[in-house]
Order: structure tokens, then sequence, then C-alpha cells
């Protein structure tokens, strides 16, 4: 074990949630005003539209696998019966087509935030980083999936990355777990760390302003004027 090991994988983790929780709190005290996505549809919609729903469309899958993979033990999916093959097809074929629409729309919004001259105009310093580091992190995840998957096949993180992520939740992580891991996976990881210590101070804070209200909203009725 490395002298970094420690620090990557325990110490790191908690500076990540630490700094997550606390900056939303502090934002959302501060600067409510600006808790938003400050959108440039106005400018650029084709390119906007396209991105954004190719994104939104595969992240979210991602996501939930994400959550599958790391926070459910092997044991318990092959009591449901999900052996080790069934979870490689979810995991390699649908997890890799939601994961190259994730990066697509991820390329296409990140091309026109860099190239679009009004676009970029508009674009803080913060939504650069975002961008960059969201297409990196979903690059690297493809190709740990993709390539290092392929190449070593030996390697399941089900039995390392998966036991130390639940692990951080019992304030008990071992850094012996990652030690082996490939180094695309641990890329993967701490890129995908860093972002959460990013959130409070982007446009990513947005993701939280979803008007779920408006399920149970009645109806707004618009009635014609009659001049009398």
């Amino acid at each position: 074990m490395s002298i970094m090991d420690p620090f990557l994988w325990v110490i790191y983790p908690y500076i990540c949630f630490s700094v997550f929780v606390v900056g939303h709190i502090y934002r959302y005290r501060t600067d409510q005003f600006n808790w938003t996505a400050k959108s440039s549809e106005f400018v650029e919609k084709k390119r906007l539209r396209a991105g954004s729903l190719m994104f939104h469309l595969g992240i979210i899958p991602v996501i939930m696998g994400h959550v599958a993979g790391l926070g459910i033990p092997q044991s318990w999916m092959e009591a449901v019966g999900v052996n080790e093959h069934l979870y490689h097809i979810g995991a390699v074929y649908i997890g890799g087509a939601f994961g190259f629409l994730t990066l697509a729309g991820m390329v296409l919004l990140t091309f026109r935030r860099f190239t679009m001259k009004n676009v970029r105009q508009l674009s803080s310093a913060s939504d650069m980083i975002v961008n960059v580091l969201l297409l990196f992190i979903v690059a690297v995840g493809m190709y740990s999936t993709l390539v290092t998957n392929a190449l070593q096949p030996d390697f399941n993180y089900r039995e390392t990355v998966s036991v130390w992520f639940r692990q951080l939740f019992l304030f008990r992580p071992d850094a012996g777990l990652m030690i082996d891991v490939p180094l695309s996976f641990k890329i993967h990881i701490t890129s995908g760390l860093l972002i959460f210590a990013l959130w409070p101070f982007t446009r990513l804070v947005h993701v939280w302003s979803v008007p779920l209200n408006y399920i149970g909203r009645r109806y707004i009725l618009y009635r014609k004027h009659r001049k009398i």
C-alpha cells in the first residue's frame, strides 16, 4: 500500500462528501437568487436540445446502474437470480448503450459551449470546468466498462470497489481493497468524487430544483377576454 492510498480511499471521499453537504447548505442560505441552471437556450436551441436530451436520457439509467452495482451486494443479486452472466450483460451492453448516449450528449454540449462564441461569452469558469469534468468522467467510465473489463476479465469491481464504497457509509473503509483496482477505475472514482465537491458551487445545483409540486398543482385556466 502506497502512502497515498489511505488519503485517496479514506480521507479524500469524506472531504468531498463534507464539502458537498456543507456547500449546499451555505449556498442555499446565501445565494438562492443564483440557484439556477442559467440556460443559454435563447442564444442557441438546436444543439442544446439534442445534447441535453441525450445526456439526460442516458445519465438517469447510468446513475441507477451505479447505485445497483455499488450499493447492492453481489450475494443479494445472486439470491434473486441475477448471476454473474446476467449482471455482465446488463452492465456492459445495457449500461454501455446508455453510457454511450450520455457521452454523445456531453460531447455535443461541451462542443457547443466551447465553440459557439455567444454561448461561451455567457458561460462562467465553473460552467467550463463542469462540462469538461463531466465529459472526462463519462469518457473514463466508458473506457473502464468496455476496454478495461475486456482486457482484465478476472477483475470484479463488485468484490473490491463496491465493498469499499459501502464501507464508506459504515465509516470503516478499507483502503486495501482498492490497491489492485485498475487505474481507469481509480481515475473514474476520484474524478467522480471531485464533481461532488464542486457540485454546490456550480450550475449542477439545479438538479435539486425539479418542480415536483407541479404534479399535484391545479390546472391554470386561461379565458379569453371578451370586450363589451
